[in-house]
């Protein structure tokens, strides 16, 4: 007895490729001309004004994270800017001989140095904090623009296949993994 296999409708797993849902054809893929300047302009638009990369982008739910990081940060930035200059007010009227500040009977004057150096210390780390998050603004978007650019076509594909095996009377289970140079 001899047996045979032929592979003209069929690939090497035996799935027949006009029925398999794996397969896409050229029809469904569409091919985008790749622009080189995206990542900088969604990089320049973040930087004019944060979020305006995200949306550049097209990635709407980033901008209110970005506004509210920033603004957090602009906020504590100002809360601790008006601590200081309440406490270095109430300093220099008392180095001036005034005897009628706001901290006169609760603190002494090593407590507002001491209060005054806590204060310009946690305002000088909001304003790091802040750079912080406007550079990340500019990072996301570019990097954001970039992987919007990445190539992912048929050339490289990665399909996971199931063969009946009528030999053995078993399944087979594959992953088939495709590179077109």
């Amino acid at each position: 007895m001899l047996l045979s296999f032929s592979q003209k409708e069929k690939d090497s797993t035996g799935i027949d490729l006009k029925e398999s849902p794996f397969i896409v054809t050229d029809s469904i893929l569409t091919k985008k001309e790749i622009d080189p300047l995206r990542p900088s302009k969604a990089a320049f638009y973040s930087a004019i004004l944060p979020g305006l990369g995200q949306a550049y982008n097209k990635k709407y739910w980033k901008i209110p994270i970005v506004w509210g990081a920033i603004g957090t940060s602009i906020y504590f930035y100002s809360k601790n800017d008006k601590q200081y200059d309440r406490y270095r007010d109430a300093y220099k009227r008392r180095l001036a001989g005034f005897k009628d500040d706001e901290f006169y009977d609760l603190i002494s004057d090593d407590g507002l140095i001491r209060a005054q150096e806590q204060f310009r210390k946690n305002k000088e780390l909001s304003l790091l904090v802040t750079l912080g998050f406007y550079a990340l603004n500019i990072l996301d978007a570019n990097i954001d623009a970039h992987l919007l650019q990445f190539n992912v076509d048929e050339n490289l594909s990665l399909s996971p296949h199931y063969q009946y095996n009528q030999l053995e009377n078993t399944g087979d289970l594959g992953l088939t993994l495709n590179y077109k140079f």
